[in-house]
């Protein structure tokens, strides 16, 4: 399951989390997010040791700034709190896996 994430759901949700995290930097209007989107789902339904999460850049405004997101689709991967990894653009879903390694 891929859940959307606010800013208060961020130290509560992600900080804290033991699993690795996915989080997907998108917007409703963005074409190469819609295509990423399903992508990220299905690395979600398959991954349960993968806390995968959805932050809508224009809801959260905030929160993208924080991770310095300028374009979208953003992808960026933390574990232990801190971040890993992180792709700008559309990626195929073994790219995607590749980056959570």
């Amino acid at each position: 399951m891929v859940e959307k994430i606010t800013k208060n759901d961020f130290e509560t949700k992600i900080k804290t989390s033991e699993k690795t995290v996915l989080i997907d930097f998108y917007a409703e209007w963005c074409g190469p997010c819609k295509m990423v989107a399903p992508i990220v789902h299905e690395i979600a339904e398959e991954n349960p040791d993968i806390l995968v999460v959805k932050v809508d850049v224009d809801d959260q405004t905030p929160l993208a700034i924080e991770f310095g997101v300028q374009s979208i689709p953003t992808l960026v991967v933390m574990k232990n709190g801190t971040i890993s990894n992180k792709a700008i653009g559309y990626r195929s879903k073994e790219q995607i896996l590749e980056l959570i390694k």
